[in-house]
Parts: structure tokens; C-alpha cells; sequence
């Protein structure tokens, strides 16, 4: 088999929260040029019919459900139906997401820190169970892709909301214990750190906070923010045949920016 073949993705599904756009967008993009039929999940239905007719312009399948991954009801009733009616799926990509709250620690109210932690790790953890849970029966098994952050590694600078760094961090750490005990079902977990990137959510940042987007791209050694594009071949060779023996790794794609 030729290393072109282990990175086609023919005959696969995926299903990906947050792919309407943004990161996640360019990575569902991705994988369904290497041959893969996508669900898409997100909130906005404009941007999702947008994304499936780009799939569909693959020769791919695309089907789209528009709810908000980020309340664990929604979450786990989502993955059912997207099973019972899509599924099974060889692929899972957890990327919603989001930092949303700009408050300092002692000031972070309750429901807050809860509402960044269900957007972050619950979701994670509901589609986790669902959808990657039933790859265990599968004969080929499966790959999760679990996007955190670099923010789960280190703590982001002049910027409140702490959940996002606590959340991001737990992806991480799920992550490596559901890679270990999966492994020996053939069920990959690999987690992704984006650091930054200029998408819609830090397009707004640099709107309200400019100080804070232009001192991290200057911290950046590679000199500029990623283009959401550069996720694409990761989550392809992470969803492939390419990666079957790469489980509970973390991939850090972020310029350089956690070198110092």
C-alpha cells in the first residue's frame, strides 16, 4: 500500500461538532477530499448548508444538524440520532469550543465557569462516549480527534476566563486515558493544540481586545497567526490509516509560540 492510499479515507464518516467553520470547517473540508462522507454539526444553518454544499463539491455526502454541542441535553440526544440515523462512524472530530469570557478568576461567577466547561470537556466527553463508543464494535475500529489547545498547556496571557485554560487542559488529559483504554479495541484519541488563529472568535477578540491579539502574534516565532487551512492535512493523517499506531498524543500546530 502506498503512503498516498493509508491517507485516503474512501468509504469512512465523520462526524465533526463546530464544522461549519472556522477550524473546523477546513479540517471536515479536508478530510472530505481524502474521501470521506461528513455530519456536520453547528449552531448557524447558513454556514452549515454552506460547508455541506462545499463537501458535496468533493463528490462526498454531507449532512448537517443544527444545534448547540455545548448543552450536554442537546449534546447527548444530537449524537444519538446522528448514530441511529448517519452512523456508524469510523471518524470523530471534537472541535466546538471556545473561551467566550473575559473575567478574572475572583470575579468568575458560577454558572460561568460551568457554561465554558460544558462548551469545552462535557461535549467532549458526551461525543466521546456516543459516537466514539460505538467505533469499539466496529472490526477496523476508529479515530478520535479531540481539538484543545495550547491553552491547555500554558496559561494565555492578559486575558480573564480561566475555564477556557482548565477546560482545554482536561481535553488533554481525557483524552490520553480514553486513547489507553481504547487502544486495544483499535480506537485511536489524539488531541489537537491550535495556537493562534486568526477565526471569527479572534477576529472578534482583536475587535474588543487589540492589545492582546497583537502581543500574542508578536510572541509568535514564526511571525504570524496560522491560517485555519494548516489544520487540514493534520486531521487527515490523524483520521487516516497513516496514524494507526499514534494514541494519546498531543499535536502542538502554533508557530512556535510555546517554544518560549
Amino acid at each position: 500500500m502506498s503512503i498516498w492510499d493509508r491517507l485516503r479515507l474512501d468509504g469512512r464518516k465523520l462526524f465533526i461538532t463546530g464544522g461549519s467553520r472556522g477550524l473546523g470547517r477546513e479540517m471536515a473540508l479536508a478530510i472530505a477530499e481524502a474521501g470521506a462522507d461528513v455530519v456536520l454539526v453547528g449552531r448557524d444553518a447558513e454556514s452549515l448548508e454552506r460547508t455541506a454544499e462545499d463537501i458535496r463539491g468533493f463528490g462526498r455526502n454531507a449532512h448537517t444538524i443544527i444545534g448547540d454541542i455545548g448543552q450536554p441535553e442537546q449534546a447527548e440526544q444530537i449524537c444519538r440520532d446522528a448514530l441511529a440515523e448517519h452512523g456508524p462512524f469510523e471518524i470523530l472530530i471534537n472541535n466546538v469550543g471556545g473561551r467566550r469570557i473575559n473575567v478574572p478568576t475572583e470575579e468568575l461567577p458560577l454558572d460561568d465557569w460551568q457554561t465554558i466547561l460544558d462548551l469545552n470537556l462535557t461535549s467532549t466527553f458526551l461525543c466521546t462516549k456516543i459516537i466514539g463508543g460505538a467505533m469499539l464494535k466496529l472490526p477496523g475500529g476508529g479515530r478520535v480527534i479531540n481539538n484543545a489547545s495550547i491553552s491547555g498547556m500554558i496559561a494565555s496571557r492578559n486575558i480573564g476566563g480561566r475555564s477556557y485554560e482548565a477546560s482545554k487542559a482536561a481535553v488533554i488529559a481525557f483524552t490520553r486515558a480514553t486513547a489507553a483504554d481504547w487502544a486495544p479495541q483499535g480506537v485511536t484519541v489524539n488531541a489537537i493544540c491550535p495556537g493562534g488563529f486568526m477565526t471569527e472568535p479572534n477576529q472578534r477578540w482583536a475587535k474588543d481586545n487589540p492589545s492582546v491579539i497583537e502581543s500574542f502574534e508578536a510572541a509568535i516565532p514564526a511571525g504570524k497567526f496560522g491560517d485555519p487551512e494548516d489544520l487540514g492535512p493534520l486531521a487527515v493523517y490523524l483520521a487516516s490509516d497513516a496514524s494507526r499506531y499514534m494514541t494519546g498524543a498531543t499535536l502542538v500546530i502554533d508557530g512556535g509560540y510555546t517554544l518560549w
